[in-house]
């Protein structure tokens, strides 16, 4: 059991090291090819497309939570879920699938 999982494990480990390679490749290969044609910048290496990636994530994704912070989030609705009215359920339902603004139909009526 302990040696599945230990292979179980470097199948991840391999498998993210894999994506991130080739997230890589395609990040170089797209500043490679449109940067020094639309804006006169010099191409890249591998290492510095894998340094702008980390930068992205930082600036822009951040560092939240860790994993399982979805079940988490799953698990407060639940709970949210369960307190409410049927009603209130009704109304939930109908608020989710009308969406973020009134439809066409009813902006106009």
């Amino acid at each position: 059991m302990r040696g599945y999982r230990f292979l179980r494990v470097m199948k991840f480990v391999l498998f993210g090291l894999v994506a991130v390679t080739a997230v890589t490749f395609v990040v170089m290969s797209l500043w490679n090819v449109l940067m020094p044609a639309i804006f006169a910048l010099h191409a890249i290496t591998f290492w510095q497309a894998l340094g702008l990636l980390v930068l992205s994530k930082i600036l822009f994704g951040g560092f939240r939570g860790g994993p399982g912070g979805g079940q988490r989030w799953r698990r407060r609705m639940m709970e949210r879920w369960e307190q409410m009215s049927p009603e209130e359920r009704e109304r939930f339902k109908q608020g989710m699938r009308r969406g973020c603004g009134p439809r066409p139909a009813e902006a106009q009526a």
